[in-house]
């Protein structure tokens, strides 16, 4: 049975004015949906490591007219952050006034070919942000990175975090594993190992998946989210909706208590996630 507690969004970081502002939005456009409903047309997952900027790609898709959008705090289709039974899913999405149903899937990130086939039609936004500011804020939000680490390297799969590990990546953790690494190191590998799910997946050869860089999506907003509205065949696009874009944070500054041979992995997954866009941009 599908739970039925209120909903909830994810971490929002404006102001009371602009949150008091979107909060009457939705509930406009709620009522709107349910005035006219539209059966549903396509399906989209927003992937990510956490901590990506994948609320503010959240935002800006509840932004049209023609989305229902649930975060991974909402407790109709996550528990404790995890995606619910996909039956409970698929009634969500049947049950959906909106033609586009949106839902956040970062820890599912090793299903996301998955999901995409057992949701057909479906895409997917896989988020991708520098991995010194995603770990960086991820440290600040989070902790238990380095034990998380020692457990995934001596093979540990019960969690969503080892869920889908390849045996190479896992050979990887179990050589760069040392019981001094600081938490910023241990967040620089989550972010390793879960972001090569994209291409353990062969993500980047499907047409249904679109990468979106946190650092674009910030620095020129309107032409990127216009660009994900195009991909997603999402109506009414306008500026008013690209403003909803407000996050600046970009240093790029490597923690100093990361290892080299660390930094030098998450660089080098970076840059072919980088290689896959380079000189395609609309």
């Amino acid at each position: 049975m599908t739970n039925t507690a209120r909903p909830v969004t994810g971490y929002d970081a404006r102001s009371l004015r602009i949150r008091i502002r979107h909060a009457l939005w939705r509930q406009t456009k709620a009522l709107r949906q349910h005035l006219r409903p539209h059966p549903i047309a396509q399906h989209v997952f927003v992937a990510g490591m956490q901590r990506s900027g994948t609320n503010l790609l959240m935002d800006v898709l509840d932004a049209s007219l023609d989305t229902r959008v649930f975060h991974e705090t909402d407790p109709r289709a996550f528990e404790r952050y995890q995606m619910r039974d996909l039956t409970v899913i698929r009634g969500l999405a049947q049950a959906s006034p909106a033609p586009v149903f949106v839902i956040k899937a970062l820890c599912e990130l090793d299903r996301i070919k998955l999901l995409m086939d057992t949701f057909s039609p479906a895409k997917t936004l896989w988020m991708v942000r520098d991995w010194r500011d995603s770990a960086s804020s991820a440290v600040k939000s989070f902790g238990g990175f380095v034990p998380q680490w020692q457990r995934l390297a001596h093979g540990d799969a019960k969690d969503w975090r080892g869920r889908g590990m390849s045996p190479a990546t896992r050979e990887l953790l179990a050589a760069l594993y040392h019981p001094n690494a600081s938490e910023a190191e241990g967040a620089a590998i989550m972010w390793f190992y879960r972001n090569a799910l994209f291409f353990e997946q062969l993500l980047a050869s499907d047409a249904r998946v679109r990468l979106v860089f946190y650092e674009e999506l910030v620095r020129q907003p309107a032409r990127e989210v216009a660009a994900v509205y195009d991909f997603l065949g999402l109506p009414g696009f306008n500026a008013a909706i690209a403003a909803r874009i407000h996050a600046r944070s970009i240093r790029h500054r490597t923690p100093p208590d990361v290892a080299p041979a660390v930094a030098a992995l998450c660089d080098e997954l970076l840059s072919r996630f980088r290689a896959l866009t380079s000189g395609k941009r609309k």
